[in-house]
């Protein structure tokens, strides 16, 4: 669940900086739950092309994090949010 929940952060932070069908089948799998069957079928593309597709953009979403670090600076603002209305 939580490697679920840090994907899905990648995808708010970095969504935008994708092609528009990466987004699309995204948001199939984040978004709507659907499984790789399932956005196969509506996108008419190979089960596999799906996979290819989502671990591509999870790895490009990666690498913007990795370079920009905006979930970390959003995370430890948030810990910070947290002491200070303690």
């Amino acid at each position: 669940m939580e490697k679920k929940v840090g994907e899905q952060y990648l995808f708010d932070f970095y969504g935008e900086l994708l092609t528009d069908k990466q987004k699309q089948i995204l948001e199939y799998y984040y978004d709507d739950d659907y499984s790789l069957a399932e956005i196969a079928e509506v996108m008419a593309v190979t089960r596999q092309g799906i996979f290819d597709v989502i671990k591509r953009s999870k790895a490009m979403m990666e690498a913007y994090e990795e370079k920009l670090g905006l979930i970390a600076k959003f995370l430890k603002s948030q810990i910070l949010l947290e002491e200070i209305e303690k």
